[in-house]
């Protein structure tokens, strides 16, 4: 049961981790809007699909489902812990849904 919680804890930081540097990631390709971008989570979803999130997740996403769970995690996140580290909110926000 421990290695479970350990490996739980693991995906989680690595999810955490591709988050962080999808956000990174965006940052510098909307770098002339100083990463202003009203449709990120499209953007997002793309390049969190080329990165592998699936296998993170342990599922098959489609990018529809993969924009509205982005969007659906910042809405849940900006209500429930603004200023909070939304890479982890997201993160366990995925896992919730995609692990058991």
């Amino acid at each position: 049961m421990a290695d479970q919680q350990v490996a739980s804890q693991s995906r989680a930081q690595q999810l955490a981790d591709l988050f962080h540097q999808t956000a990174e990631d965006h940052h510098v390709a909307y770098a002339a809007t100083d990463g202003i971008d009203p449709d990120w989570s499209i953007w997002y979803s793309g390049r969190l699909l080329e990165q592998g999130i699936e296998q993170l997740v342990d599922a098959k996403l489609l990018r529809s489902d993969l924009i509205y769970l982005l969007v659906l995690a910042d809405k849940q996140q900006n209500l429930e812990a603004p200023g909070g580290r939304w890479e982890r909110y997201y993160a366990d926000f995925f896992l919730s849904r995609y692990r058991a």
